[in-house]
């Protein structure tokens, strides 16, 4: 048996952090997303939830820059149980379809059933984060999604978009572009998350994307159309940096790009392999974690407002290192969305 498939998806709640801070009084509530049946190479991010949660209360606490988040309150709420259910259920079927599509380029009349089956799951699981995300904006919380595969946060995103429509822009983190229209002939494939979302009834205003370094022409040819995305591919960053440009004026342009309200979607395969090497599909090249905390701190001094995030596709391996950046990322991002909001005091520059 492998190390993987000994990893419970289901969550001891409240012990975020190792602080049992109850959902009534969080002002970040974090929904575990286990959802991974789409996944085309690597697997193993439906076990990102509990695998940051493990990792996560061996962290200190007190920040260079905004102290200690912990006592604001950050809750992760357990996945919904038939998310858990189905995600097995429908994982050695999506299998199938993704063998069967990669060597006659086709389905059969029983694969096109199974792409049936798994395309109407996807839009169940979306469907209940969209709705749990509605109530906790409503509830005046700060949501966030922690998955499973990039799909997990799509119900976020499009109730946050619906929210604040033609006002939000959305900070992509990630090797990949996630532009294709569908992938192996999922609809909401992991690969498609952010095309998904651009075609929304109620899109976002921008996509600003960081770090892509994995794309194909499709997706290439959909960001030079697009008026609303703005793509800082990782070539294009180092060969400034090599040139001579700072990362604080590299950022200082891509904050520019964003409105107001921020959505912050963060796959870990965008930082490095070396901080990632369980991801599902990791790239060479990507961004350091120093550099990506420093891009959150600028977007939150540049006076915007971070009004949800996710942090996706962290897998185990045989030590807890995957865990621990992802663990780290999680405060970090709460910390800087809970300052974005004011909720939280900086330390001066």
């Amino acid at each position: 048996m492998s190390y993987k498939s000994t990893h419970s998806t289901t969550i001891d709640n409240g012990k975020l952090f190792g602080a049992s801070t109850k959902k009534e009084t969080a002002r970040v509530v974090l929904l575990a997303v286990p959802w991974e049946v789409t996944t085309s190479y690597g697997s193993g991010t439906s076990f990102g939830p509990t695998t940051i949660l493990k990792a996560s209360p061996q962290l200190d606490f007190y920040d260079y820059s905004f102290a200690d988040a912990l006592h604001h309150g950050l809750h992760l709420e357990n996945a919904d149980p038939s998310i858990n259910v189905e995600n097995e259920r429908l994982k050695p079927l999506a299998r199938q379809v993704i063998d069967e599509w990669d060597e006659k380029g086709k389905l059969s009349e029983s694969g096109q059933r199974i792409l049936k089956t798994i395309n109407t799951a996807s839009r169940n699981v979306h469907e209940t984060v969209y709705k749990k995300s509605l109530k906790l904006m409503d509830e005046g919380k700060i949501p966030a999604v922690i998955g499973g595969d990039h799909s997990s946060p799509y119900g976020l995103i499009k109730a946050l978009c619906e929210r604040h429509p033609q006002q939000l822009g959305i900070l992509h983190i990630d090797a990949h572009a996630d532009l294709r229209k569908t992938y192996q002939g999922f609809e909401h494939s992991h690969a498609s998350i952010m095309r998904n979302v651009m075609e929304l009834e109620t899109p976002p205003k921008q996509l600003t994307q960081v770090g892509i370094r994995d794309y194909c022409q499709e997706e290439w040819d959909f960001i030079e159309e697009h008026p609303a995305i703005t793509t800082f591919f990782d070539r294009g960053n180092k060969k400034r940096q090599l040139s001579g440009a700072s990362w604080d004026q590299i950022c200082s342009d891509i904050v520019a790009t964003l409105p107001e309200l921020v959505y912050l979607s963060f796959d870990i395969d965008g930082l490095s392999p070396d901080n990632c090497p369980n991801t599902g599909t990791p790239v060479p090249g990507g961004l350091s974690f120093s550099e990506v905390v420093y891009l959150m701190e600028k977007v939150v001094r540049s006076g915007r407002k971070i009004v949800g995030f996710d942090l996706v596709e962290v897998a185990p391996g045989e030590t807890d290192w995957d865990g621990n950046i992802g663990a780290r990322l999680v405060y970090q991002l709460c910390g800087w969305s809970l300052a974005s909001q004011k909720l939280q005091d900086l330390r001066d520059e």
